[in-house]
């Protein structure tokens, strides 16, 4: 109405005439579309408080789990890496196992050597006589021996 008050008295009339005539104005009171609409009201201090605590807490939520899952694909990068050292390390231990029994067995050959050395077991000749070889060919026939038919039985054990 403040509107209307503001606007001169020529243009009063002609608004006061379309308003008059306006047929949309008359069917207001029965609304074309019927039912249950959700009505809009006005949002209260302690429901935008209530919505900004509830925003807030959903983003720490997500930063939380952002966070959880970074370190989550760190640590499991982290403990592939330690599979992939410990493979190694078994594979170095077996191979230091073979290398170590290889030098222990030079080792024991080693002392053996040193003992014979020691105690002078094996002498190099002093002399060399040479022999000269026969024509003649030997041949050495062995005896056989006969077995006995019967059998020697054994009771007990």
């Amino acid at each position: 109405m403040t509107m209307i008050a503001a606007l001169p008295s020529s243009q009063l009339k002609i608004s006061n005439k379309s308003y008059a005539g306006n047929v949309i104005k008359d069917n207001v009171t029965n609304p074309v579309v019927e039912g249950a609409f959700y009505q809009s009201n006005p949002m209260t201090v302690k429901e935008m408080l209530v919505r900004k605590i509830n925003k807030s807490l959903c983003f720490c939520l997500f930063v939380t789990i952002l966070i959880t899952f970074i370190s989550y694909y760190i640590a499991m990068s982290y403990e592939a890496k330690l599979n992939k050292l410990d493979n190694e390390i078994v594979s170095i231990n077996t191979e230091n196992q073979d290398l170590q029994s290889y030098l222990d067995r030079f080792k024991s050959f080693n002392n053996v050597d040193s003992k014979i050395e020691e105690f002078n077991l094996l002498q190099k000749a002093d002399k060399v006589i040479e022999v000269t070889a026969s024509n003649e060919s030997r041949t050495i026939i062995p005896e056989k021996k006969h077995y006995s038919s019967s059998f020697n039985w054994s009771i007990g054990y």
